[in-house]
């Protein structure tokens, strides 16, 4: 570690983490370093990877033909005793390799003069005088942060902490599930259709997936309130057969309880993607929510440092809640309904879901933004059986 002063200093070679650096490095009079602490950016790769194209074209990303996977265009949705299906092709979804898009935008921000350094874990960090205020011996004007990393020290400007859910965990400890995801090689997956299985007593307030990959071979995982993750997940394979093969698995859990209150913590500090709980809580999935926050706080930095005034900063927080506030606060609401739901509700939810229904939410080609489809569902029609529902659930467990 030879240099050690930086403008940006951006802790997590995660994708938002990543998009920071990409969006700062845009401009090459701004000095940026990442800081990664696994031996390798996009290790370990822990996210279904569904997203739209529409979705990567506003994070400025065109997959290449290593991140790419496979075209999705139907989803199955299965309660224990019912099911729907959703016809997706004019939505553009796409399966992609998390862990090689993680590398192809390292590689877009590393062309912009962005250094990345991995296996390098930061330890701690210290906090500076601010501007203006009586220098310690330590700091230099104008360097508002020490990062102490295994590899030493280095001193920044502004901060960004893209650690993730080890951030998050640290800070917000409500909301976060056990989950596990498994690479399969079976000759039962469908090629172009995603599953959803929900059953609250096997997966409480979560489901399994399916994710095809291309031929006989997908994602497939679990998640759910205290439950025993390879349990769960070996028992939802036997289930569908018994012919199949595994690659690789991935035990991490997930957060569904919506962004922190505070992307800004404190003086030139910035919080992103997983670690602002930017992740959809009803899917757990935000490669474009996370995205956008990388995105967007780069841009703030950018003209924070080029107008010299850090209230530019607030555009950053301001402008994710105008994009994914409202859509956050829908979700939400939705997660706290089917989180009260049992299998009989379900059941009976899901079996009312009629064609008009499914025809409507197939034309909405927003498949980023799931509040639209839901709202579908729980319809003015689907109330009364809603509540109903809600309360002869309570019944039944009271019971």
């Amino acid at each position: 570690m030879n240099r050690t002063k930086y403008d940006v200093v951006v802790v997590g070679g995660s994708l938002s983490g990543l998009l920071t650096a990409r969006e700062i490095g845009s401009r090459s009079s701004i000095s940026v370093k990442v800081i990664e602490a696994d031996h390798e950016i996009g290790t370990p790769e822990h996210c279904g990877g569904l997203v739209s194209l529409s979705g990567l074209r506003k994070l400025g990303i065109v997959p290449s033909s290593r991140s790419f996977r496979n075209y999705i265009t139907r989803a199955k949705i299965y309660s224990k005793s019912a099911s729907f299906v959703v016809d997706a092709r004019l939505q553009d979804v796409v399966a992609i390799d998390r862990r090689e898009l993680d590398k192809q935008i390292a590689f877009q921000a590393q062309k912009l003069g962005v250094e990345i350094a991995t296996m390098c874990s930061m330890k701690t960090v210290s906090v500076g005088p601010k501007p203006g205020e009586t220098r310690d011996n330590n700091f230099e004007d104008g360097y508002t942060f020490g990062v102490h990393t295994v590899e030493g020290t280095v001193y920044c400007k502004y901060f960004v902490d893209a650690r993730g859910l080890s951030s998050l965990i640290s800070r917000h400890r409500t909301g976060i599930l056990p989950s596990g995801q498994y690479e399969v090689f079976a000759p039962w997956i469908d090629p172009d259709t995603v599953e959803l299985y929900f059953d609250s007593d096997k997966y409480p307030g979560f489901f399994a997936w399916i994710i095809p990959l291309g031929e006989n071979k997908a994602k497939i995982g679990v998640a759910g309130k205290d439950i025993n993750i390879v349990n769960s997940i070996n028992s939802f394979l036997e289930s569908k057969g018994s012919s199949y093969s595994i690659s690789r698995k991935i035990y991490a859990p997930i957060y569904i309880s919506g962004p922190i209150r505070n992307f800004i913590d404190g003086h030139r500090s910035l919080i992103v993607g997983d670690a602002a709980g930017q992740t959809k809580p009803t899917t757990a999935g935000g490669i474009l929510s996370s995205g956008m926050g990388g995105l967007l706080a780069g841009r703030a930095i950018v003209n924070a440092i080029e107008a010299g005034d850090d209230s530019f900063l607030g555009n950053y927080p301001n402008e994710w809640h105008s994009l994914f506030g409202f859509e956050f606060k829908k979700l939400m609401l939705a997660r706290k309904v089917f989180e009260h739901l049992d299998n009989k509700a379900l059941d009976e939810i899901f079996s009312t879901v009629s064609q008009s229904t499914l025809s409507r939410i197939s034309q909405n080609a927003e498949f980023d933004f799931h509040s639209a489809p839901l709202s579908l569902i729980l319809n003015a029609k689907s109330t009364s059986r809603i509540v109903k529902g809600l309360l002869e659930s309570k019944l039944r467990k009271a019971q």
